[in-house]
């Protein structure tokens, strides 16, 4: 019998799977490939069941003869082991981010002698009741919280890029590239106090209060499905954070950062150019331990943010620092630098992790910008937040297509730096 191969990233079987194993029976004995957990973040979004239980479903469809796990995006080494005669697959492969794995496969078949089969990709209105409904439960507070931790422990390195509205939150879900080893895409979101503060017109100074901050949450979660790491600046009084910790929690937000600086918050890139007064070991350690306290899951996440090496204050008094945090409970440290290269940061990482293999360190790569994902994650680093670029690129773009349109009394010489606004609406899904 010939072998006949397709491959499923879905918690769903409905009527487009089924259809493909009918029409793969005529070919041969059917294997079903079903993807990991990380292949699945990186090709998709994330897994709402776990990897036995999709591994169940495939082995009750009728005519599956095996089931096998898909590490990879690519099939690379699903022709290696399994030599497919047939690979089959629904026709939405054609375009797009997905138009890669097609690529892939064909280069495949053709070094292994193997045929492609499309089938035509089954979408309708039960099928998209599906889909929405897949969304839906990957939306809600219960299933998004506790995403974070999930990834910290199947990913090289978490890469978060900041998000300011709906419209941000969007582009950032949507964005998937293609890699050498298979597509790549953004595992969260950063709603960053100075972002959100910007966004409205305001200074940075803790003074968008955490009702409005929350405005801001509401809009991004409404339209997206990855988890979100929250600017807590300080935290503000302890008796206000406790209360903070659990609205966040209730959200499905899963994670806040608090850094250890009080008084007048000011923004870590002035560094020593304004006055920073940094808190007490003691009173930001209570203050952690009391946020622990208040919540009520195991998924939501505090992680200390310290501003050491940012006040010029040392290593040691860094390394103290977080080692405190983490005592007090802390789920994570952010350390933060200004440096222009990633020796500071390199250095600190390289001296915690000889004590500490475990605790997630974070950092923002904002003002040494060379440095890549890989390299951050060689030195033990776990999330990589990209703070502010989606603010930063688009103040620019704004600001020129105004001065444009007054320079010329018409806004036609513009016209070609501007995206369609049907190509926008594309981004939007209509219930």
């Amino acid at each position: 019998m010939k072998k006949v191969y397709t491959c499923f990233c879905t918690d769903v079987i409905h009527e487009g799977h089924l259809n493909i194993i009918r029409e793969a029976r005529k070919y041969g004995e059917v294997t079903v490939g079903v993807l990991s957990d990380e292949a699945t973040i990186r090709f998709n979004r994330f897994p709402t069941i776990s990897l036995e239980e999709r591994i169940n479903l495939v082995k009750n469809i009728p005519g599956v003869k095996d089931v096998v796990i898909q590490d990879e995006v690519m099939y690379d080494r699903i022709f290696e082991t399994l030599h497919p005669d047939y690979v089959i697959h629904g026709t939405n492969w054609q375009e797009g981010a997905l138009a890669a794995i097609r690529s892939n496969v064909m280069e495949n078949c053709r070094k292994y002698g193997a045929q492609m089969i499309e089938v035509p990709y089954t979408y309708n209105e039960s099928v998209k009741k599906i889909d929405e409904r897949t969304v839906d439960r990957l939306a809600m507070p219960e299933f998004r919280r506790g995403r974070l931790r999930k990834l910290l422990a199947i990913r090289p390195i978490v890469k978060i890029m900041e998000v300011h509205s709906g419209l941000t939150g969007l582009i950032v879900e949507k964005t998937v590239v293609q890699e050498r080893d298979g597509l790549d895409q953004y595992d969260g979101m950063w709603i960053s106090s100075l972002c959100d503060s910007t966004d409205r017109g305001k200074p940075d100074i803790e003074l968008v209060d955490m009702t409005s901050r929350l405005r801001t949450i509401d809009d991004v979660m409404e339209v997206t499905t990855k988890p979100i790491i929250l600017d807590g600046d300080t935290g503000g009084l302890t008796e206000h954070f406790v209360y903070n910790v659990r609205t966040l929690e209730r959200a499905g937000v899963s994670a806040v950062i608090i850094e250890d600086k009080t008084g007048l918050k000011k923004n870590s890139l002035f560094g020593t150019e304004v006055k920073q007064t940094q808190d007490t070991i003691e009173n930001f350690c209570n203050k952690i331990a009391a946020g622990k306290k208040a919540q009520r899951t195991d998924d939501f996440m505090i992680i200390a943010r310290c501003e050491s090496l940012i006040l010029e204050k040392g290593m040691d008094d860094a390394l103290t620092r977080c080692r405190a945090y983490v005592k007090a409970g802390a789920d994570g440290i952010m350390i933060h630098s200004r440096k222009k290269d990633p020796k500071e940061i390199f250095d600190f990482c390289d001296a915690f992790r000889k004590t500490d293999p475990t605790t997630p360190i974070v950092v923002v790569p904002t003002s040494y910008n060379q440095v890549t994902a890989e390299e951050l994650a060689a030195h033990g680093i776990n999330i990589v937040i990209y703070a502010n670029q989606m603010m930063r690129a688009a103040y620019p773009a704004m600001q020129n297509v105004a001065e444009e349109i007054l320079k010329n009394h018409r806004s036609m010489e513009i016209e070609k730096q501007l995206m369609p606004f049907k190509e926008i609406i594309k981004l939007i899904d209509e219930i």
